[in-house]
């Protein structure tokens, strides 16, 4: 039996990375997928054609989260299409590093708006028909560096604990309709945003893991797996912390 049957499923940020695994896998849980991309098209229909031998729905939209007219009218698709909406992941985001004293208002703005406002627009447009249904999973991508705070990403790591706490009030406003808000906090993932580092920090990474190993983005797409499926469904207003053993 497949975990999220016949469910609807909207995964921003979705053409790569975490996105991309989270898509993927839904896909092979049998759930319809609608996810967002910015920029290549190409790539967001790659994977609409790598998610066909599923034998489910998947559409890839170019929307941007960060805009709420934009998630308004992505949210409207979807109701038009598949009139419900059981499971939304907020993935969507960016990183501006710098130390605070180097970084411009308009890097400190911007991923403010790309990493937390796009949550807020998002969960605004959903909520209303999931307190129809009764019903409804949103689980939103945090970071470790949300919770313990690192060096040079003052303005990412203000947008991610800025997520954990929204989470949780989500979870204490809408549990009551059975709508579960959840949390997962990456480590250290290998994806195109890590790539960048060279061998010599990649490796001081690792080895302050007890698990001394990078984490895979399916790491992650097996976790949200997880929280939006009914194996969870006791679960709300919580963090799940997918590091390696990072932050114990």
């Amino acid at each position: 039996m497949k975990l999220l049957k016949d469910k609807v499923a909207i995964v921003t940020g979705g053409s790569r990375g975490i996105g991309k695994s989270i898509v993927l896998r839904f896909a092979e849980q049998g759930a319809n997928v609608v996810f967002s991309y910015l920029s290549s098209e190409e790539q967001a229909n790659m994977i609409v054609k790598e998610a066909s031998k599923y034998n489910v729905q998947i559409d890839a939209i170019k929307s941007d989260a960060s805009d709420y007219l934009s998630a308004q009218t992505l949210v409207e698709f979807v109701l038009e299409k598949y009139n419900t909406i059981d499971i939304l992941v907020n993935n969507a985001g960016i990183t501006k590093d710098n130390l605070l004293l180097r970084m411009t208002e308009e890097d400190f703005d911007r991923v403010m708006n790309v990493n937390m406002k796009s949550v807020f627009n998002m969960i605004k447009c959903v909520q209303k028909p999931m307190l129809k249904a009764r019903s409804g999973s949103i689980i939103n991508l945090s970071s470790v560096v949300g919770v313990k705070g690192n060096a040079g990403q003052a303005n990412y790591a203000a947008s991610k604990a800025a997520i954990i706490g929204f989470s949780k009030s989500v979870a204490l406003e809408l549990g009551s309709r059975n709508i579960r808000s959840n949390v997962i906090a990456p480590g250290y993932i290998e994806t195109e945003m890590t790539s960048n580092l060279n061998t010599d920090m990649s490796e001081k990474w690792k080895e302050g893991i007890p698990l001394k190993r990078a984490g895979k983005t399916n790491d992650i797409a097996d976790s949200a797996l997880f929280l939006a499926s009914d194996l969870s469904s006791y679960i709300t207003g919580q963090v799940l912390h997918v590091c390696g053993g990072m932050l114990t």
